[in-house]
């Protein structure tokens, strides 16, 4: 059978005679009952929805007096009755189920209208206590939407405000709800149900995790969901490509700073593309503790500063590699000013997108005004403060692949360069030390195979996604030509062979950062030694596939 074939015993147009509403969001409540109490629909209501219609003159009926079983358990006990999920999950073309419903005195019900216990909410406020996060968990309100939803080829469920003004319009006109209507309420209400448990699952894991008592000995649960609910932000015009649809989710408590919680101030809808990219410019620039900027071209650095002011390192970013720059994603960690406003509009200059903590007006005025592309460059302010070390998500980094889900840890930098080594007779100088650390920090961002060239805090090659670590270091070296001289260089994994270091040292870098762990470590070494170079082992991999 099809999967959208309804079955003979199922009505196409089933009126609306009796409904229950129990609702923690009274949005929309009254002009709701107003249209059903206006073609006689019989309304039963339980507790505050009870009252509040009541007040408003309504004819309503509280649930207690329907059943004639009064709330117990100071309201923990209230629609869990034969009489309310008898009368929903009664299927009408059988016979055997309308006589129960006749001879216990049940009546249909044809409308069911529940918002669930607010525990979203609750979890959100600050010091909230186990005990106030467990009183929403919800019980009455699922079990409602999933009756409804179950029989829906009899009963219409409506779980959210946003759905009375479609339901109101077929109502209206036909006195009742559809099939397609009812199976479409169906699947959005699974899905808020489903929802819901997600985010009690994930808070309850995430307060176990943080908890004194020991933690369980698997690392990973025995099965997943995402550890947070994702809603609906955006359709996208299309993904990665025009023939792929895409939309973008987001979690709805995240605190940010981040793209779910940024404000778009300016330009065409980002994309897809535009997406991943602002990802990773932020997630560059917020490890750079003084003023700093980076500009990304296909999820890669291109161009990355330090200086002492946010003017400057856009500057030297854009300087790194301008033919690269040109259409980039540009991420700073410091509030774009006017002066550095002035250098992105730069005539000649291009660029797609810019993220930052804030705008000044100065800043926006020039944007927006002067260059030729100020319609389309979109600004995107994160309305926060950037900090190292701040901003790692929590929960798991997962991805999709055929078939399932891989997850892990995020990926950081890290904060602490105590563990690192020196495995030449030489350590780096002062300068060095400085640029292989702000090197490093780029490497982490790039696609494996990794290595970048950086000198006096600036980017100025980048070798990414190579199946060669050989091929990215000679990549790396051509886009830096004269200026590697003097520079460093950073490699996201060991060397396996000498070759890329002795390609280095020919393009003039004078010190280079790796992990280290080769079987061919020593001859790495030797050759470092040889070219008078200095290397610092981090013991830490950072691939990025």
């Amino acid at each position: 059978m099809s999967a959208h074939h309804t079955p003979a015993s199922t009505a196409d147009l089933v009126p609306v005679r009796r409904a229950i509403l129990s609702l923690s969001d009274k949005t929309g409540l009254i002009e709701l009952a107003t249209a059903l109490a206006g073609k006689g629909v019989a309304l039963l209501a339980s507790g505050g929805t009870y009252k509040s219609l009541a007040d408003a003159g309504f004819e309503v009926t509280e649930i207690s007096a329907y059943t004639g079983q009064p709330e117990i358990l100071g309201g923990r006990v209230k629609t869990l009755h034969p009489k309310i999920h008898g009368g929903i999950l009664a299927r009408r073309e059988l016979a055997d189920d309308m006589s129960v419903l006749a001879e216990s005195g049940f009546e249909p019900i044809d409308l069911v209208v529940v918002n669930l216990y607010p525990f979203e909410q609750t979890v959100a406020k600050p010091g909230v206590t186990w005990e106030e996060a467990i009183e929403q968990i919800d019980i009455g309100g699922p079990s409602l939407v999933r009756g409804a939803a179950k029989n829906h080829s009899h009963v219409a469920v409506l779980t959210s405000p946003d759905q009375y003004a479609a339901f109101l319009a077929e109502f209206a006109e036909t006195g009742g709800t559809r099939i397609a209507t009812r199976k479409r309420l169906m699947l959005e209400a699974i899905r808020r149900t489903s929802r819901y448990d997600a985010m009690i699952s994930a808070w309850v894991e995430k307060q176990l995790a943080t908890s004194p008592e020991p933690a369980p000995a698997a690392a990973f649960p025995p099965s997943w969901t995402p550890d947070r609910p994702l809603k609906l932000k955006s359709t996208l015009r299309y993904g990665e490509n025009p023939h792929q649809k895409a939309a973008w989710y987001v979690e709805p408590d995240t605190a940010g700073p981040n793209l779910a919680t940024a404000k778009i101030l300016h330009g065409k809808e980002l994309s897809y593309n535009n997406l991943l990219d602002l990802d990773s410019a932020l997630r560059l620039v917020r490890n750079f503790a003084g003023p700093g900027a980076c500009v990304l071209k296909h999820n890669n650095p291109c161009g990355a500063a330090i200086a002492a002011d946010i003017s400057t390192a856009f500057e030297r970013a854009y300087e790194g590699d301008p033919v690269s720059a040109f259409g980039g994603i540009v991420g700073t960690n410091r509030v774009v000013d006017a002066a550095t406003a002035e250098r992105m509009a730069v005539p000649g200059r291009f660029l797609e997108c810019v993220i930052a903590p804030g705008f000044t007006p100065e800043a926006l005025q020039i944007l927006t005004t002067k260059p030729t592309w100020k319609n389309s460059v979109r600004l995107v302010s994160l309305e926060a403060e950037l900090k190292p070390g701040t901003g790692l998500p929590e929960g798991y980094d997962w991805r999709r692949v055929e078939g399932g889900v891989l997850l892990q840890d995020w990926d950081a930098v890290e904060a602490d360069d105590s563990a690192w080594k020196v495995a030449t007779d030489r350590p780096p100088t002062e300068s060095e030390s400085r640029d292989l650390a702000f090197a490093w920090v780029v490497c982490q961002a790039v696609k494996s195979n990794a290595i970048v060239v950086a000198k006096d805090g600036q980017l100025l090659g980048t070798g990414a996604g190579q199946m060669s670590r050989l091929d990215s270091v000679r990549i790396a070296c051509s886009k830096a030509g004269d200026r590697a001289r003097g520079a460093v260089l950073a490699s996201d994994a060991f060397f396996p062979f000498r070759d890329g270091p002795d390609v280095a040292a020919a393009a003039g870098i004078t010190a280079i950062i790796q992990p280290g762990g080769s079987k061919r470590d020593d001859e790495t070494f030797t050759a470092c030694r040889e070219h008078g170079m200095a290397m610092i082992l981090t013991g830490r991999r950072h691939f990025r596939h």
